[in-house]
């Protein structure tokens, strides 16, 4: 059974389906609306809503004529837990290297000065 989180980030692979992700980070929009935004057909952008949606970063709801659009925060929040682990990771393996190149310097003659 494929992990959740792949479909996530095959979502978040394009970079139309990002920017759309961004657009409604800063509020709600219909597909209309979104479609504005992007040199691309209505069409082109309904298949970029279902891709984001299926993979649950967004929900779209019907409202009379208008579907509206709305990220989903706490699918955007699982790809941030997972990117935070190798955060942590990353930050443990420079500061073992930051010890490394200090002890390192440490064990280095000083250069002699010149009378």
């Amino acid at each position: 059974m494929p992990d959740p989180i792949d479909g996530v980030f095959a979502a978040l692979a394009d970079p139309t389906r990002r920017a759309i992700l961004a657009r409604l980070a800063t509020g709600d929009a219909t597909a209309g609306e979104l479609a504005a935004d992007f040199p691309i057909s209505a069409q082109a952008v309904s298949k970029h809503l279902n891709v984001l949606e299926t993979a649950g970063l967004i929900v779209r709801t019907r409202e009379a004529q208008r579907r509206w659009c709305r990220i989903v925060p706490a699918q955007v929040r699982s790809v941030a837990d997972w990117a935070s682990q190798y955060e942590r990771l990353w930050e443990e393996r420079y500061d073992a290297l930051d010890d490394y190149l200090g002890r390192l310097q440490q064990q280095q003659p000083k250069p002699q000065e010149e009378p």
